[in-house]
């Protein structure tokens, strides 16, 4: 019966987006309607309102939907879609104060005299409006109200200027700041824990093992992760629009005839080339680029973007008149001088030690108050020109709400599918999929494909995405990133806009063109470019580091980047070292060398042995090298024989689960109809034919596949043990030369400290024990800032605890204050020649391992190693073998 509610679900939600009843309200609407079916039903018959749900009941899954709702606007940390209403206002007022008007007359008279160069301009400002709009609406409307007279008037042929600027509009569904990518990164943060808890399971199940690898977890991905990642997949798409354009125009040149310039190339064009183009790139670099370098979160950028947008509607809506560009210019000169004072004063009110901080931080505020007061005289500019801000507010209110409230809907709509066991059925189809990953992520594309006929794509990434982005970032044989997954999705959900009957874009289209254009027209002209993005979406799944690259370098070099010694750069970070170690490795061993010829024989025992022990293990990391090579080979040339046998006991492991689980849950069916009921023969013979079944599967088993998994095991454990051993080495072999250099870098802050020490012997004699402990505890405290001076400060100590016990520890703590001084004397001397004849030497030695052997020791990766890490990083590593 479970089944037979499920399709209900389906059907009702079907049959009230169909009959146009808001998507808002069908969501939740038709899941509580068929929750509380379910529930009345299973009352009446089985008297249990329970019995028709896969797993608990009615309240429970109507609490957990509301738990769902309540997890869109409470959760502090679920603040992604806070940008929504951000980026949403920046698009609406470009939009009104007509920037895209602007853009889309300029470009066309730019490009107008090449081949195709009006369909070319079409697509660059499509991409330009992506960039800095992204509403879809209000795009294809321009474009459609401005170039398409134009297009059709210079010969372009029908199907091409209709799809041109259809699919030009729809851009700005991948191109950030989308949207899209914002719902995507908050749909996809909650499938990422589910994933990495399905995984966790795998990995138990497989191994036995309870703690998976750290290597081996989903990294959730960010709306910052999902702009970064579309930005290439989106110029892509734009290049692959103006080949075509290109193409088509030089193959057929009727179809796209080139279009005389209209006037001269003077000073007067290239200035309005100019205020056309600038600040809307501008803007697109303070936004993109804030997320880029890190300055700015998502929600931040945002908001530079709604600032910004409003001081561009400012001048555009007045000009012509007097002081139209006053706002912008001193929006300008405010932001100037704050970059100048940032750069060069430090703005901390609790800092300000002098006149010059405290100039700086009154010229900052001085810089801030003009920036306000630019935003405030554009946004009163904005609300006095035909009352345009209340109307943007008004539109971006609206827009908002029907996002949020979609969110909300959705929430309660998978908390019923779950109930009625929809998302275990849907995982179990696509688990039993021959072809593994790719023919689960092939059937999954084109089921969105599909809906994008139908549905917006608010209601398929908030229905479908929870559902199955789990199931396929779970799997770790593609062991993908929720990043390309999100763009993968976001990609073939910007075909919703083009694929007929349903396409947004072609009705916005419709009611913009002319008469003799024909929806069929219309219908033929995106074909092409439908088939275009496919070509995208292809390129973009075959080669991952497209988009896992950006994100993946901006996490390596941000201010909140992992350290060397993460887990996760371990494969990588190894796998360009040793490559660095064949190409210099002689200058390494050179310098190991000549660090082994610094005389060092006046340096305490200990220390010496630490240096020259360090000095031997970084001379032995080339031999530990081999053996990691040599255990990681052995490992892989036995991989491509396991490799297949593997893949058929993980498929025979996952059915026997699946046997396993349904049997369970049949048995108890049985136990809540009761052994005698009417049914439960029938049940439980299901249950032996599922036994028999399972003893089939059982059967499939290849022989000799626990044998060869040893054996795998045997060999990743040795490389695993190599690679320990080769990180432990080098990590030591670094510290010993860093913590000698900075003993010898605090000689001064050592004598300082330890002018406390040669009068602490007359207060210990004449002074109370208290009071001579005090002081000895706060020569103590003054050592703890000079690193290498444990063994001064535990006699201290022992001194302290010994002034405590009368006269005769009185005599015993003198004593040991004597050794201590002389002790702190020795250390002063060696120290301080040290410092002198060592120091420039180990500088030498330390420079050539800092990036090499001791990059691990390293607070932060050197952005000279990060541009290789994060490549390799960027390409899918099938992990299956260790599952």
């Amino acid at each position: 019966m479970e089944l037979f509610f499920l399709a209900l679900l389906v059907l009702a939600m079907a049959g009230a987006l169909a009959s146009g009843y808001p998507v808002a309200f069908a969501l939740p609407g038709s899941a509580i309607l068929t929750i509380a079916l379910a529930s009345i039903t299973g009352y009446i018959f089985a008297g249990d309102a329970s019995a028709f749900f896969a797993q608990d009941g009615p309240v429970q899954w109507l609490t957990a939907g509301v738990t769902n709702f309540r997890g869109v606007y409470w959760e502090v940390e679920r603040d992604t879609i806070i940008a929504v209403p951000l980026f949403v206002f920046m698009g609406i007022m470009l939009q009104r104060s007509k920037i895209a008007e602007d853009l889309l007359v300029t470009m066309a008279r730019l490009f107008g005299p090449v081949p195709g160069g009006l369909g070319i301009s079409v697509v660059l400002v499509g991409a330009l409006l992506a960039a800095t709009t992204g509403i879809l609406g209000a795009t294809v409307v321009a474009m459609g109200l401005i170039s398409l007279p134009a297009m059709l008037r210079n010969g372009y042929s029908r199907r091409l200027a209709t799809g041109t600027i259809c699919a030009s509009g729809t851009l700005g569904q991948i191109i950030p700041p989308s949207v899209v990518l914002i719902i995507l990164a908050d749909q996809l943060s909650n499938a990422t824990d589910q994933a990495g808890t399905l995984r966790l399971v795998d990995f138990k199940a497989s191994t036995g093992q309870f703690i998976m690898p750290t290597e081996f977890s989903i990294t959730s991905a960010s709306a910052g992760d999902m702009f970064l990642g579309a930005i290439v997949p989106g110029l892509v798409l734009v290049g692959l629009y103006v080949a075509y354009i290109l193409a088509a125009a030089l193959i057929r040149p009727n179809s796209a005839p080139a279009i005389p310039m209209e006037g001269d190339f003077d000073r007067q064009f290239a200035a309005r080339v100019v205020m056309a183009l600038i600040p809307p790139l501008a803007l697109i670099l303070a936004v993109l680029g804030s997320i880029i370098a890190g300055i700015a979160t998502v929600n931040q950028a945002g908001a530079i973007g709604a600032v910004g947008a409003t001081i561009m509607a400012g001048y555009r809506l007045s000009e012509g008149r007097r002081g139209c560009y006053t706002p912008a210019i001193i929006a300008g000169l405010s932001l100037l001088a704050l970059f100048i004072l940032l750069a060069t004063v430090d703005l901390n009110i609790r800092t300000i030690h002098g006149a010059y901080e405290a100039i700086g931080v009154t010229f900052a505020g001085i810089a801030v108050a003009g920036l306000l007061i630019s935003v405030a005289w554009s946004g009163w500019r904005a609300y006095r020109t035909e009352n345009m801000l209340a109307g943007v507010m008004v539109e971006t209110a609206k827009t908002t709400a029907m996002v949020f409230i979609i969110l909300l809907g959705a929430a309660m709509l998978t908390s019923a599918f779950r109930g009625f066991g929809g998302e275990e059925l849907v995982k179990e189809f696509l688990t039993t999929l021959p072809g593994g990953f790719w023919s689960q992520f092939i059937v999954v594309m084109a089921v969105i494909f599909i809906l994008g006929f139908f549905l917006d794509f608010i209601e398929i990434a908030v229905v479908v995405v929870p559902i199955v982005a789990p199931i396929l970032l779970s799997d770790p044989s593609a062991n993908v990133t929720a990043v390309w997954l999100g763009v993968m999705i976001g990609v073939n959900m910007q075909t919703s806009f083009l694929t007929p009957p349903f396409g947004f874009a072609l009705f916005y289209l419709r009611g913009v063109a002319p008469p003799d254009v024909l929806t069929t027209d219309i219908y033929r002209g995106v074909v092409p470019f439908i088939v275009l993005q496919l070509v995208a979406l292809g390129i973009v799944g075959f080669y991952p580091p497209l988009v896992n690259y950006l994100p993946t370098r901006t996490s390596l070099t941000g201010e909140t980047a992992p350290p060397p010694r993460n887990p996760r750069l371990q494969a990588c970070l190894e796998q360009h070292l040793f490559e660095q170690y064949d190409r210099d490795g002689e200058k390494i061993r050179a310098s190991i060398g000549a660090a082994q010829k610094l005389d060092t024989g006046y340096l305490p025992k200990k220390v010496r042995e630490k240096l020259t022990g360090g000095m031997e293990k970084a001379a032995r990391t080339f031999d530990l090298v081999a053996q990691v090579r040599r255990a990681s080979v052995e490992r892989k040339k036995f991989g491509e024989t396991y490799q297949p046998l593997h893949t058929v006991i993980r498929r025979v492991n996952a059915d026997e689960r699946r046997i396993d689980r349904e049997i369970r849950e049949i048995r108890t069916t049985i136990r809540r109809m009761g052994r005698d009921a009417d049914g439960a023969a029938a049940l439980r013979h299901e249950i032996e034919e599922l036994t028999k079944l399972r003893k089939r599967t059982e059967a499939r088993r290849p022989e000799g596949g626990k044998k060869m998994r040893r054996r795998y095991q045997t060999l990743e454990k040795k490389e695993t043990r190599a690679r320990r051993t080769y990180r432990r080495n080098v990590d030591d072999a670094y510290a010993s030369v860093t913590t000698l250099r900075k003993m010898l870098a605090k000689v001064a802050a050592l004598e300082e400290a330890g002018a406390r020490l040669k009068g602490l012997p007359e207060i210990l004699q004449t002074q109370t024990a208290k009071k001579a402990g005090s002081a000895i505890r706060e020569a103590e405290r003054a050592f703890r800032k000079v690193p290498g001076t444990y063994d001064l400060r535990s006699g201290l100590s022992r001194a302290r605890a010994d002034a405590r016990r009368g006269k005769s520890g009185k005599k015993r703590a003198g004593k040991r204050l004597n050794d201590v001084i002389a002790q702190f004397e020795r250390e002063v001397a060696w120290r301080t020649r040290a410092a002198r004849e060592l120091d420039s030497g180990l500088a030498a030695y330390e420079a050539v391992l800092r990036e090499t052997i001791g990059v691990r020791q390293l607070e932060r990766l050197p952005s000279r190693l990060a541009k290789p890490v994060a490549a390799c990083m960027s390409h899918h590593r099938d992990i299956s073998l260790s599952f």
